[in-house]
């Protein structure tokens, strides 16, 4: 499998979760602001969406959209922490919040990384955002991943979402389960050497 990817972008979630469910596959990092892979190919001819995360399979196709591959890539081996069993109500819980990330925390995001956003316009999206991480950090009360005791996929969708908080002064260094999530997930082995691939942290860390 090949993993198109832009560093530290949304795509780093399904990264994690091939990584964390052991699977080999190979990376191709895609400049989102040129349309173009490092190898100089066309990505718009690669993924008509022009966005990471692409996952490519085996027999060629391709599969887009970052909880649907990360539901796939964890489905494929098995591995019932990151996606639990379907039917189970622990699988629609980490569903659920897959959706609450992809809808509400995600997209809040977007408008922000926008340059011709205006101050006033940003710090108005950014209140938004910030009363929606406070319901987050609620929920983490008492808990090391969104769930309870176990990482799952959706854990991986919001630590990449989080660490866009530093790239558009959202300050959230008072949110102690955030940051306590923060922290316990970045030690995680497959979270570091996600990171470390994507050069988001020393090789040497």
């Amino acid at each position: 499998m090949k993993l198109y990817y832009s560093p530290g972008a949304c795509s780093l979630a399904p990264h994690i979760v091939l990584r964390e469910a052991g699977q080999a596959f190979t990376l191709s990092k895609v400049d989102t602001s040129k349309h173009a892979t490092a190898t100089g190919e066309d990505y718009y001819a690669i993924n008509p969406k022009g966005m990471v995360p692409l996952l490519e399979l085996d027999d060629g196709s391709r599969l887009s959209e970052g909880p649907v591959i990360a539901q796939f890539i964890a489905d494929r081996v098995g591995a019932r922490t990151l996606m639990p069993p379907a039917g189970s109500i622990e699988r629609y819980r980490v569903m659920e919040w897959q959706n609450y990330i992809t809808s509400e925390l995600h997209k809040s995001f977007t408008p922000l990384f926008n340059p011709e956003l205006d101050a006033a316009a940003k710090q108005t999206l950014s209140a938004v955002l910030r009363k929606k991480l406070q319901w987050v950090d609620g929920q983490l009360a008492g808990r090391d991943f969104l769930t309870g005791k176990a990482f799952t996929a959706a854990d991986a969708y919001l630590f990449t979402i989080l660490g866009w908080a530093k790239y558009v002064n959202l300050d959230i260094a008072d949110l102690s389960n955030i940051q306590h999530f923060l922290s316990t997930v970045s030690q995680r082995p497959a979270v570091r050497e996600a990171m470390k691939a994507e050069g988001l942290i020393a090789a040497s860390a």
